[in-house]
């Protein structure tokens, strides 16, 4: 008899595997009567029992076929009617929304069927200034999903929710509030029509009289908003903007103009606070002298094009953006930018690192690093709380990592052939301190600090250690077979030190230190000499010189510490004193010559050699031999199990006859 095999998931997501399909349709006549029970027990009178049900609903509707048949009993219109009531807060108000937003996420109703009722009491929870946490976290969902899957959801939703309104919410410390904040305005962006988004920075400039530098301002467009904003407000909306990074999108897509002068007066700022020159008329000096000045200049500040910089940021990414960045380090980061600048300038061309070509490059890494410019994403999870710390955290986050560059320049040594390296580290260095999500740009500062060049490249040898290809079988049995090597010749350097000797300070019962005992071994291995001495020698000490000896085959145990016979007898004393047999001696020694005699007489019976310094020359020479021995595989993917052989040739005519 053969048999028809289904397989589906039961309620948990466990697969199931079904022999009859008949048998289908009683695993859904359960859920059906979960269903109708449900929609029954959450229109209760007793408020416990009610909350019950809904906590019972909210868990249940993450199954596909429970909302399927929770919505076919209009359980939908039930909780929405539910929420337009407004009888119900707290908790029963939570689980309402949870089980309302479990349902809508299968898909199953379309979102257009909803009021403006719904709508206004949805959008009445966020504006609330004290609201329930988890209801407010509902809300936000329900509002971007309301937004994105609807233009004419956007519209209502658009009238009942201001950017102004949803601020507060950022400024907060719970995260979770924070993400539904951004992402509800990441939806009102994307949603709203080209006229109303529209988010731009443009730097204006006024200029004094010609012999006072020039002076620059800022102005900020903001996101137009149904309401008026103040002052205050267009302060809070600039950080949001730069929180959802739509304004650094606008400059990074921005080309420069060679021919805006207020473009081009920006560098000749950048030339004035590095080199506290001031703005020269135009009848001072001849031309040509004039033109030699700013190109001597421009090279000093590391840009590509010494004649005509505005030509480096006509590619976008990073467009303006980068300039941006580099006029916001000079004027708030002065000491800072000009250290840059003169430090690079009085080196070595090959040795010195371009200011402005750097910053081009790291905005466009920064940007690629937070993905700016790319559409919200569903299945990025990445918070990063510091950039709710500073009004300008873009701008902070930018010279934070200049300064990083620079300095890793100068730990690499590097030459402008390196720095395509250079940005490869500092693009590592930036992506490990982000990952430990810092609270605060002083936090980033401080992580960045420790990441120095030679930290990284101790994490990189180490992730090669550890990653699949070292744990592979061929490298582990390659491992155990050096292991022994490698631990005989440890045991080899422990007895010829032993063959050298040892001059150790003796201690008397007293705990002074008057007295010199000196022990070595003999060349075969054998003996053990030894004796006292008045003073240290400077050299080696001859075997004839020392009077007393001990057979090896004599000694049973080695033993240390609390372990010796006279820590026993005569109270506890410092550790690292050795005993062996009959042989007790209390002397003071390093705790690496603790180790090598111990190790070395451990040796000599036999037995294993554990101390730590043993360790770490287990794990260092086999580290270094295994590298050795995988040179000629490096990029070369080593396979988990070794090739099959080759079947026998079908005959040998191929073999040389040597007669």
């Amino acid at each position: 008899m053969s048999f028809a095999w289904w397989t589906i998931l039961d309620t948990h997501g466990k697969l199931l595997s079904v022999k009859n399909p008949a048998v289908l349709q009683f695993l859904t006549q359960p859920l059906r009567l979960t269903a109708a029970q449900l929609h029954e027990r959450i229109q209760s009178s007793s408020m416990d029992a009610k909350l019950e049900a809904l906590k019972d609903l909210a868990n249940s509707s993450r199954d596909v076929t429970f909302a399927q048949e929770f919505i076919n009993l209009d359980g939908i219109s039930l909780l929405t009617q539910m929420v337009e009531s407004g009888t119900d807060f707290g908790d029963l108000l939570s689980f309402t929304l949870t089980a309302f937003v479990e349902l809508m996420d299968h898909g199953i109703v379309s979102w257009d069927t909803f009021s403006v009722a719904f709508i206004k009491k949805i959008a009445g929870y966020v504006n609330k200034s004290a609201m329930d946490t988890a209801v407010l976290q509902r809300s936000l969902a329900i509002l971007e999903s309301m937004v994105l899957n609807s233009q004419d959801l956007y519209q209502k939703v658009a009238q009942e929710i201001t950017i102004g309104q949803l601020i507060p919410h950022l400024q907060g410390t719970d995260q979770d509030i924070q993400t539904y904040t951004i992402a509800v305005i990441n939806a009102l962006f994307l949603k709203a029509p080209e006229d109303k988004r529209q988010v731009g920075y443009t730097p204006s400039y006024t200029r004094t009289h010609s012999h006072t530098h020039p002076h620059i301002h800022t102005r900020t467009n903001v996101i137009r908003s149904p309401k008026p904003i103040n002052d205050e407000m267009a302060h809070q909306l600039y950080v949001l903007q730069v929180l959802t990074f739509n304004l650094l999108e606008d400059r990074m897509m921005t080309k420069m103009d060679p021919q805006d002068q207020a473009q081009r007066d920006i560098i000749f700022e950048l030339r004035r606070i590095a080199f506290d020159v001031e703005c020269e008329p135009n009848n001072s000096g001849s031309i040509e002298k004039r033109k030699s000045m700013y190109t001597r200049d421009y090279k000093k500040l590391g840009f590509i094009n010494h004649v005509n910089p505005a030509m480096d940021f006509t590619q976008i990414p990073p467009g303006m953006l980068a300039l941006d960045n580099m006029l916001y380090f000079a004027r708030h980061h002065q000491d800072a930018y000009i250290r840059i600048v003169l430090e690079n300038s009085s080196r070595e061309d090959k040795h010195e690192c371009p200011f402005g070509r750097s910053s081009i490059e790291l905005t466009k890494m920064l940007c690629e690093t937070l993905k700016v410019g790319e559409l919200p994403s569903e299945n990025c999870h990445d918070f990063h709380p510091m950039f709710f710390t500073h009004d300008r955290s873009f701008e902070e986050f930018f010279c934070i990592c200049i300064q990083l560059l620079n300095k890793t320049w100068k730990e690499m040594r590097a030459t402008s052939e390196d720095f395509n390296k250079v940005m490869q580290v500092v693009r590592d260095q930036i992506m490990r301190a982000l990952t430990q999500k810092p609270n605060s740009l002083d936090q980033l500062k401080s992580r960045l600090q420790n990441l120095s060049y030679t930290e990284i490249l101790k994490i990189r040898q180490s992730e090669r250690m550890n990653q699949e290809d070292f744990q592979s079988r061929p490298i582990l049995e390659l491992r155990e077979k050096i292991q022994p090597e490698i631990m005989e010749l440890i045991k080899q350097q422990r007895l010829n030190r032993l063959c050298d000797g040892t001059c150790f300070r003796k201690i008397s019962s007293r705990r002074r230190q008057d007295k010199f005992w000196y022990c070595r071994l003999s060349p075969n291995h054998k003996v053990l000499h030894y004796g006292d001495l008045e003073e240290s020698p400077l050299g080696e000490v001859s075997h004839d010189l020392l009077q007393e000896k001990l057979p090896v085959a004599d000694i049973k145990a080695v033993v240390t510490g609390k372990d010796c016979p006279h820590m026993k007898e005569k109270g506890a004393l410092k550790q690292n004193k050795v005993s062996v047999c009959t042989v007790s001696v209390c002397v003071s020694v390093s705790y690496i010559t603790y180790c090598v005699w111990t190790d070395g007489l451990n040796a000599l019976l036999g037995k294993e050699m554990t101390s730590d310094f043993t360790k770490s020359d287990m794990d260092t020479l086999l580290s270094m031999e295994m590298k050795l021995r995988l040179l000629d595989l490096e990029n070369i993917q080593i396979p988990e199990a070794p090739p099959p052989i080759p079947k026998e040739p079908s005959n040998y005519d191929f073999v040389y006859d040597c007669n």
